[in-house]
């Protein structure tokens, strides 16, 4: 699985939500590799990352949109933009 791969499938989970929901990086390193979903979860949130800096996606912790730029800890959520 490539990280583009992975870029991907978060814009296509996220964008299947709608702008008003919102998803874990789990759910897209689970749909990406199930068995090994754990392992990727580093690589979904720097995709999540790298998304936002490009307006795609905002990332959300506790409802607050998160600088993907920033140090930040804990569980986050992903919305399509």
């Amino acid at each position: 699985m490539s990280d583009a791969e992975l870029r991907q499938t978060i814009l296509r989970l996220a964008r299947e939500r709608g702008p008003d929901k919102t998803i874990c990086p789990s759910d897209a390193a689970k749909a990406v590799d199930s068995a090994n979903w754990r392992d990727r979860m580093a690589d979904a949130r720097a995709a999540a990352r790298d998304l936002a800096r490009n307006g795609q996606v905002e990332i959300t912790q506790k409802g607050r949109v998160l600088d993907p730029d920033a140090q930040w800890r804990g569980p986050i959520r992903i919305r399509a933009t």
